[in-house]
């Protein structure tokens, strides 16, 4: 399981093998092969229980002020994180996005961008230890037979099969069941350390889910992501959504795109980065050199990466 672009995806990957590749460094070109990925996942790491630790002085962005939370499920106050301050990355802040394999460390970024479930809290206290702010990847949108709390999800609120193997759209439209599952899995990104939240699949409506969606659900449901990372001293990305992004820009901290430059969509990202948010942003088919320039003119943080987004990466 990837996060990715519903629908792009089978494109991208016949396409990836016909590109040269560099090396996961940051701005290398040595050249590298390209690796066979599996449809599955090949990450490793455990949970554990650790404490965060805060950096003020990050070069990746400012931690920003949050009105007290008003939410019915919000945790008690954390000794260890001020509720009342998050971590709001600027526009061009460079990034690593590794959801695939164990956390290569080394990249030379500001910011990294893993899985929840699949890393600990250690792996999150070294990314720390090395400067880094760290998001935490889950996915809100489908449900997932291979996570450890798939039985807590009905049955009536799983839907079609989005693509992916093991994966169906959720009910979005059941808020109240939803809320506290997904408080859950962000509780356990704050419990790990990390800085922020990635949520993914958040423009179901879009697509056919086996639910009457429509664009007023899915609006409900993502501000309820962003309350939720907020009442926690979290920041929180939004992911793709690009018709939405008007109404969410002021909910969300920072935006995570895939395949703008593909579809030539990246200039309706711009509302983000004239609010001074970062817009987080990989290509899978195109060389850099056929997006980077405009990516660099929009203000973008844009990288190319495989699909199954394992360490390798070739930044602009």
């Amino acid at each position: 399981m990837t996060a990715r672009r519903i629908g792009a995806g089978l494109l991208a990957l016949a396409l990836l093998g016909l590109a040269g590749c560099s090396s996961g460094g940051d701005g290398s070109d040595t050249e590298e092969s390209e690796a066979t990925s599996s449809a599955g996942p090949r990450r490793t790491g455990t949970p554990d229980p650790d404490e965060d630790k805060e950096d003020p002085t990050d070069p990746s962005g400012p931690s920003e002020s949050s009105g007290p939370s008003g939410s019915a499920d919000s945790p008690a106050p954390d000794a260890t994180r001020p509720a009342s301050r998050r971590w709001r990355p600027r526009p061009g802040t460079r990034w690593q996005w590794q959801l695939d394999g164990r956390v290569d460390m080394s990249v030379d970024v500001p910011v990294y961008d893993i899985d929840g479930f699949e890393n600990s809290a250690k792996t999150v206290e070294g990314l720390h230890a090395r400067g880094r702010k760290v998001i935490c990847y889950i996915n809100a949108g489908a449900w997932e037979k291979f996570r450890p709390d798939q039985a807590a999800f009905p049955k009536e609120l799983l839907g079609e099969n989005n693509g992916w193997a093991g994966e169906r759209w959720l009910d979005i439209r059941r808020l109240d069941v939803l809320r506290p599952l997904m408080a859950a899995r962000i509780d356990m990104c704050r419990k790990k350390g990390f800085d922020a939240v990635e949520p993914d699949l958040t423009e179901g409506y879009r697509n056919t889910t086996g639910f009457p969606l429509t664009a007023a659900h899915q609006l409900a449901f993502n501000r309820m992501l962003a309350e939720l990372a907020h009442d926690r001293g979290l920041a929180v990305g939004l992911k793709n959504d690009l018709d939405q992004i008007p109404e969410l820009v002021g909910d969300f901290d920072f935006a995570v795109n895939e395949e703008c430059a593909q579809f030539g969509e990246c200039d309706r990202l711009t509302p983000f980065v004239k609010r001074d948010k970062a817009v987080f942003h990989v290509e899978y088919a195109l060389a850099p050199d056929a997006f980077c320039r405009d990516a660099e003119r929009l203000g973008l943080s844009s990288m190319r990466k495989r699909l199954d987004l394992d360490s390798w990466r070739k930044p602009c």
